[in-house]
């Protein structure tokens, strides 16, 4: 079946045309060359429209009559008749063209359709006929059905802090989906001076271009209004008079949901509106609707104010500078706040005192060999210097510096910023500390105070022993130079080597890399540990101690189940029995503290006098004022520290260890 399109022009007695154009559908069957014309139906036009000629074989004009329409016969921009009646064909479908093609027909040019004149005039016509009142309704029933109780919500800022006494406002946008009306509301904060009036605009549309004033009235009306007829007759009834032209009409645009995203400025009446962000109903909405996934939001806080830099008068000399500080800040002034933390956790405890011995470096030849005994206490910072008694010195021995904070050297007196002071970080051993004005070599430091700074790495890396290691690790490719300068050193084989020795060769490896306080935490990791038995006068102390926390009192009951154990009364039982009978009456005492106890009263049959000791533990009955520490811990008191350390930190080593650590070496 072949379709095509042709026109055909027809000539009527009429003053307002002298010919009409009317447009056909051909279509010709390929299964029995037969053809049909159709005419496509124009409301209200007056001809007889649809099946013009039906469904036949037509035969070829004269004098080719004795035949009939072949396919070969159609072509575009071509002339063809049916009856006596020429139509037009000026194009045809696609099926038909492609057709057309594979049977070898060579196709014309495309003609363009005619336009006709009267269709032309009657549509201009009815364009301003219809309809015949003011105002069109329109149907927003759909809309307000599908999207009633549906609000967009934008969360926006008006900035007006540039005009006189403005400042930042903050509002929420509610969008009505429904209506495509807009309603704000102020945030109003807690204090902010305003009326308790949230509404900032009433619901309405915005126009885009605003504030545009004052219309005329009929100006945004949908058509124009130009004067009112009727009453002529009984039977006419009023009427309207529209301006088709639409002279003077002013065309209104309004925000819309297009016109709202995340960072668009809106013009609300002269006011620009930033939208800064949205809550997820409005994200969600614009995925759906418009595929939108950027949701970037802006801040609607302000930007922080300028910091202006308080100078403070400088120091004037009076008091500590902190006093002089505290007086600047406020009309009255208040004391200087301390760290009482700090102070709770480190004062009190004379184990909190970081203690190290210095040797002064000096040019006299009469100072040159006063060692002194550094204290760091880490409650406050302060440092307190003493010197030990030393017989026929001729120095001046006792307390060298009060407890009191050191400032660093180089700092100006009189300025208006606090002073720095040495802190505990900067003092280990092998270092120089100058306190005020004296040059200190520090020299070693008591157990606790390694001890302190191996566990706070952190604060002292010269006392991590990973760190030290990895340098030493970097004299890989000397591993076997190494073994036999430890070799060497170790003649006897005893596998062991003195700290002065080892120290030697680690010097000699790194060349200056190491520090004296890195070699000592690496001596005291691989040292011979040294069995030293606790003192009886510091046991009892401790024992004691631990009775009066957990108010044990049973020592009558104790003594007497023991009496009855002693059934030949000789006064002593076995350690064994004694051991088990603290057990049975549940001693609050460790199980190494009790061996360790038990062990200083024993016999050498192994019996324990179990009236004597258990007379020793009743702490009610033969208390003991105070604890006594052994004589390596003993203290006189918080500034002097009587047990000077050795100059030697750790007496043996194990280098086989140290070897088969750092560089993977074995005693073969």
């Amino acid at each position: 079946m072949l379709r095509v399109i042709s026109k055909v022009k027809d000539t009527y007695y009429s003053s307002q045309e002298s010919f009409r154009i009317r447009y056909y559908k051909i279509y010709f069957y390929l299964e029995d060359d037969t053809i049909q014309v159709n005419e496509p139906g124009v409301i209200n036009s007056g001809l007889p429209q649809g099946t013009s000629i039906r469904r036949h074989r037509i035969s070829l004009p004269p004098p080719n009559d004795d035949q009939f329409y072949t396919v070969s016969h159609f072509n575009i921009n071509i002339d063809v008749v049916f009856y006596g009646r020429k139509f037009r064909i000026y194009d045809c479908d696609t099926f038909t063209k492609n057709f057309l093609k594979k049977i070898g027909t060579k196709l014309n040019p495309p003609g363009q359709c005619p336009v006709d004149p009267y269709m032309k005039m009657r549509r201009e016509t009815l364009e301003f006929v219809d309809p015949f009142r003011p105002y069109q309704s329109i149907d927003t029933l759909k809309q307000f059905l599908q999207y009633d109780r549906k609000v967009l919500r934008f969360f926006c800022l008006w900035d007006d802090s540039t005009s006189l006494f403005g400042d930042r406002r903050e509002f929420i946008l509610y969008y009505f989906l429904s209506d495509d009306t807009i309603e704000i509301r102020e945030v109003l904060p807690n204090n902010s001076g305003r009326e308790t009036m949230s509404s900032f605009l009433q619901r309405s549309k915005i126009p885009k271009h605003g504030p545009p004033g004052v219309y005329q009235p009929g100006q945004i009306t949908d058509r124009a209004v130009l004067n009112i007829y009727g009453g002529l007759s009984e039977w006419r009834a009023n009427g309207y008079l529209l301006d088709k032209y639409q002279l003077g009409k002013v065309k209104q645009e309004f925000y819309t949901d297009r016109d709202l995203s995340a960072g668009a400025t809106l013009n609300v009446w002269g006011r620009k509106v930033l939208l800064c962000d949205c809550d997820e109903f409005t994200k969600n909405y614009y995925k759906a609707k418009y595929k939108i996934d950027n949701f970037t939001a802006i801040s609607c806080k302000p930007p922080p104010l300028p910091k202006i830099e308080r100078k403070f008068p400088p120091y004037t000399g009076f008091g500590s500078e902190e006093d002089s500080l505290r007086s600047c800040i406020g009309l009255k002034p208040t004391p200087h706040h301390k760290i009482f933390r700090k102070f709770m956790e480190y004062d009190g405890n004379v184990n909190n005192i970081l203690r190290y011995l210095g040797k002064l470096i000096t040019d006299k030849c009469a100072d040159v060999d006063r060692l002194f005994v550094i204290a760091f206490y880490l409650s406050n910072g302060t440092i307190s210097v003493f010197e030990p008694t030393e017989r026929h010195s001729g120095n001046a021995v006792g307390m060298f510096l009060k407890r009191s904070r050191v400032k660093k050297p180089g700092q100006e007196v009189f300025k208006s910023e606090l002073s720095e002071y040495i802190k505990a970080e900067e003092l280990y051993i092998g270092t120089t500390v100058n306190i005020n004005g004296y040059l200190f070599l520090v020299l070693n430091a008591d157990e606790y105070t390694l001890k302190y700074m191996e566990s706070n790495t952190d604060k002292f890396p010269y006392s991590n022993f990973d760190l030290a290691i990895q340098k030493l690790k970097q004299e890989q490719s000397r591993s076997t130079e190494i073994k036999q300068m430890f070799s060497a050193a170790d003649c006897y084989h005893t596998k062991v080597m003195p700290y002065n020795t080892f120290r030697d060769i680690l010097m000699s490896i790194t060349l200056g890399k190491l520090i004296e306080q890195e070699f000592i935490t690496i001596a005291r990791h691989y040292q011979v540990p040294e069995i030293v038995e606790p003192d009886i006068a510091y046991l009892i102390p401790r024992v004691h101690e631990k009775f009066k926390k957990n108010m044990f009192e049973n020592f009558d009951i104790i003594v007497f189940n023991c009496m009855y154990e002693d059934r030949e009364k000789k006064g002593v039982l076995p350690t064994k029995d004694i051991k088990r009978m603290c057990k049975a009456s549940r001693l609050p005492l460790s199980d190494d503290l009790l061996g360790t106890l038990l062990s200083k009263f024993e016999d050498k049959d192994k019996q324990i006098n179990y009236k004597e000791f258990f007379s020793t533990l009743n702490w009610r009955k033969n208390p003991i004022p105070e604890l006594q520490f052994p004589p390596y811990l003993k203290e006189r008191y918080e500034d002097v520290w009587v047990g000077l350390p050795s100059p030697i930190p750790v007496k043996y080593i194990r280098y086989l260890d140290f070897l088969e650590d750092v560089y993977g070496l074995e005693e073969k």
